[in-house]
Order: C-alpha cells, then structure tokens, then sequence
C-alpha cells in the first residue's frame, strides 16, 4: 500500500527534475565552458601581471647607479630581471588561474576525471587570454620605445653628417700657426670679419679636403698626391711650411682612421651584446610563460575542487 505523503514528496521530486531545478543551484545542462569566469580570471592575471611588471622597473631603476662602482652590475640586473619576470608570471597566472576555476559553473553529473580536465582548460584559457592581452598593450609601448630609439638613431646620423668627430679633425687640420705670418685667406687685422668671398673659399677647401680623407680612410692609406695637395690647402690657410703641412695631413690622416675603426669596433661590439642579450631574453621570457600556464592550469584545479565542496 502507498503512502499519500509519500507518493506527493515523490512528486513533487520528480516535478523539480522535470523542471531542471536542484537543490544546490546548478544546471544539468551547464556549458563545458564558462567563459565569464575565464575573462574574469584573465583580466585579474593581466592586470596583476601589470602592476607587478611596473614595480620590478621602478625597483630596477632604484637600485642602478649612474656613479662607477656603485649600484649592481649588468650581470646581477639580468638575473634579478629574469627572477622577476617569473615571480610575476607565478602570481599573476596563478590568481588568474584560481579566479577561473572558483567561478566557473558547476557541473552536474560529470566524472571526475572530465571535471580536473575542464577546470585546466579553464586555467590554461585564461592564462592565454591574459597573455594575448597583456603583449598587445606592451607591443604599443615597445613600439614606442622602438620609435624613440629610431629618431635618436636619425639624430645621431644627422650629427655624424653635420660634423660630429670628423669636424674636430678637419678644425685642428686647418688650425693657423700662430708663429707665422698672416695670409691671404687670414683677416687683415685682430678683430676684423673675413670677407664673404674669403669665407665661401674656406668652406669650399674644408669640404673638398673632407671628401678627399673620406675616399680613402676605410680601407687604404692617404695617396701621396692626395698628401701632397691637401698640404698645399693646409699651407695656405695656416702659414705653415709644406713639408710641416704635409706632416699635419699624414698625422690627422692616421688619428682619423685610427678613431673611426675603433668606433666601428665598438658600434659591432654593441650589436654582438644586443643580439645575445635579446636572444637570452627570449628564451627565458619563453620559459616564464610556460610556467605561467602550467601554473595557471594547476591553480584552476584548485579552484575548481574549492568550488565544488
């Protein structure tokens, strides 16, 4: 015999089913995915990631000195840089991996082995939302950065182009003995102007005298006609003998040539260490981010046995 009270409470068991409602508030047919909490975690991993990039710069920048001897070195900054990248990349994927796992919907009648996999699904996707997002944000400040190192680059171009070391070289090649006497192309008296005609005649010798150093500096020694006749440009405008001039050029020649190849030394030098320093900054900014996703997915499961008790 059945039971009216019975029957009723079996009913009214079978209407709540029926009607998809449970008692603790979850969907029989939840998404596999719950994309709201993987944004939420994402947004909370980039902006963590954020904030804890810009305290490793301002702690970088504080403890480099600008004084010989002080501050830490080049080597040290490396490391302590490569630390940080990852103590941020664990912190912020991690919490970003938790927060996805935590308020994800829970599934109803899924087997445990499906729900550790959802739940590292849900960190890992996270992690990589947050990650696409935080390097779209830095590729327009690196292109900034980028920029500014181009126009300093043109700048520099500019320099070297109006002068730069040569026109220190060209200026003590024509500087007037003061010993000798006045000449042609030198002012009449002390304090008197140089004429337009004189002026224009001066600037054309430096640039022909730049051209001619300039041919051959590269690869060869001066040519002694080229010796010959820059000393006679030499004599002119500084009232030295030709023989003294002559000395002055082959001098200047040497010291130009000399300092131009100790500059391309150091400009290959440079390179050399940028190439190395970006390679071993790649490679150790791809292992960071390895370990922010595996991070990511473990704390993920975490949240998602949490949400689930």
């Amino acid at each position: 015999m059945t039971l009216p009270d019975v029957a009723s409470a079996d009913e009214f068991g079978i209407a709540r089913t029926l009607s998809g409602v449970r008692t603790d508030n979850t969907q029989a047919d939840a998404s596999a995915v719950s994309w709201s909490a993987i944004v939420a975690g994402a947004a909370v991993s980039a902006a963590l990631s954020l904030i804890l990039l810009m305290l490793g710069i301002g702690l970088g920048l504080s403890s480099v000195s600008p004084w010989a001897h002080n501050g830490i070195g080049a080597a040290t900054f490396g490391v302590s840089t490569i630390l940080w990248v990852t103590f941020t990349q664990l912190i912020a994927s991690g919490m970003g991996g938790y927060l996805a796992g935590r308020l994800r919907t829970k599934w109803v009648a899924v087997h445990t082995d499906e729900v550790y996999f959802r739940d590292t699904a849900h960190g890992f996707l996270a992690w990589a939302v947050a990650s696409l997002a935080t390097a779209a944000l830095l590729t327009s400040v690196i292109g900034s950065i980028v920029s500014s190192g181009i126009q300093a680059g043109v700048e520099m171009a500019n320099y070297e182009s109006a002068g730069g070391p040569t026109a220190y070289f060209m200026d003590s090649l024509f500087r007037k003995d003061m010993n000798a006497g006045t000449t042609t192309s030198s002012p009449a008296s002390k304090g008197a102007k140089m004429d337009v005609a004189a002026e224009q005649s001066s600037a054309a010798s430096l640039s022909e005298v730049t051209r001619i150093f300039m041919h051959t500096i590269r690869t060869a020694p001066l040519p002694a006609d080229d010796v010959r006749y820059v000393g006679q440009v030499v004599a002119q405008r500084t009232g030295l003998t030709q023989q003294a001039a002559e000395k002055r050029v082959s001098e200047t020649y040497v010291s130009m040539q000399a300092k131009l190849h100790d500059a391309e030394a150091t400009a290959k030098s440079a390179a050399e260490k940028t190439r190395k320093a970006s390679a071993y900054g790649a490679l150790w900014l791809f292992i960071s981010l390895l370990i922010g996703a595996f991070f990511a997915s473990l704390a993920a499961t975490y949240g998602g046995r949490r949400r689930d008790l």
